[in-house]
């Protein structure tokens, strides 16, 4: 299994698109730090936290006294007006977001990017043996199908991995050219009581949990790419799929109860982190994940009955 996988893997790095996606997450990175400063000094904001919780102190005090709250809802204002008072009181700075940990810290929005180079890897490592008439070569070896899938869907995996790491190792190097440090503390409520939030730790799982939803779809192109042989039309689905179908299952959450069982309403384990709010209310993380297993179940019992079952002769 590991001289398939490092077979997949040379291949996969013998392509010159595989370096243009590389290079395009460091340029990516560098880029947009150098003009997220450039818009800062042109806005010329003073980064006065202390003027901007005290006007969050207000206009939450303002959504508390709305009548009819829902429970969730008001439970998660009042914790964050807890936050606002308590950094006020023993003058706890947050994270300014005009700093090199600010910029860092937003790296885990980024990852959409990484989703998206991640969707054409997959859709293609399978679809391409077809076009290219490599499929022939390579079920003559003396090695099972479903191994061969496997490390392709592994390597899948792995580059997704390393290209997060890319995104992380230039976002920094862009973060310290372009910003100065700054002190500041993430806080939030755990058990009733506001604790301290770990920079680095929240840091790397915020963007594990982000690289879930990197491999769910990721899964979802490797399937539509080893069915119909076709890696443009897993990459059409799959893209359009990952850009538009929180949305849409957004507007049906508001009419509907069934949303909650789409895939695209749990791919976001983030939104159960620190203060955040589910997309839909009465999610939890433990269903969230229920269901992205059954649908990756789904997509790779797909993959493979048709790669192994089928006539996969080109």
């Amino acid at each position: 299994m590991l001289n398939l996988i490092k077979n997949e893997w040379l291949k996969l790095w013998s392509k010159k698109a595989t370096w243009v996606m590389v290079v395009l997450i460091a340029v990516l990175m560098i880029g947009s730090a150098g003009m997220a400063k450039w818009m800062d000094s042109q806005m010329g904001s003073t980064d006065n936290w202390k003027q901007v919780s005290q006007t969050q102190i207000k206009s939450l005090e303002e959504q508390m006294a709305v009548p009819n709250l829902p429970s969730d809802e008001k439970e998660r204002i009042g914790d964050q007006l807890a936050i606002e008072k308590h950094r006020l009181e023993h003058d706890v700075a947050p994270i300014s977001a005009n700093s090199v940990t600010g910029f860092i810290n937003s790296m885990p929005d980024y990852l959409s990017f990484i989703t998206l180079f991640t969707v054409i890897v997959a859709a293609g490592i399978v679809a391409s043996e077809f076009s290219q008439g490599t499929i022939k070569m390579l079920l003559t070896r003396p090695v099972k199908r479903w191994k061969i899938l496997t490390s392709k869907l592994l390597t899948v995996g792995i580059f997704a991995i390393v290209l997060s790491g890319v995104m992380l190792i230039f976002g920094v190097i862009g973060a310290y050219i372009f910003f100065d440090s700054a002190p500041g503390t993430s806080l939030e409520v755990l058990n009733g009581q506001i604790v301290e939030v770990s920079f680095w730790g929240r840091l790397f799982l915020l963007i594990g949990l982000s690289l879930i939803n990197v491999f769910v779809i990721g899964a979802l192109a490797f399937m539509i790419g080893s069915v119909f042989r076709s890696s443009s039309l897993a990459i059409g689905i799959s893209i359009f799929l990952m850009f538009m179908g929180v949305n849409i299952t957004y507007m049906l959450s508001m009419r509907f109860e069934f949303p909650k069982y789409i895939l695209f309403a749990n791919t976001d384990l983030t939104q159960y982190i620190g203060n955040a709010q589910p997309m839909i209310e009465g999610l939890t993380m433990s269903f969230s994940i229920t269901v992205i297993l059954i649908y990756v179940i789904l997509f790779l019992a797909i993959s493979y009955w048709s790669f192994t079952k089928r006539d996969v002769t080109a």
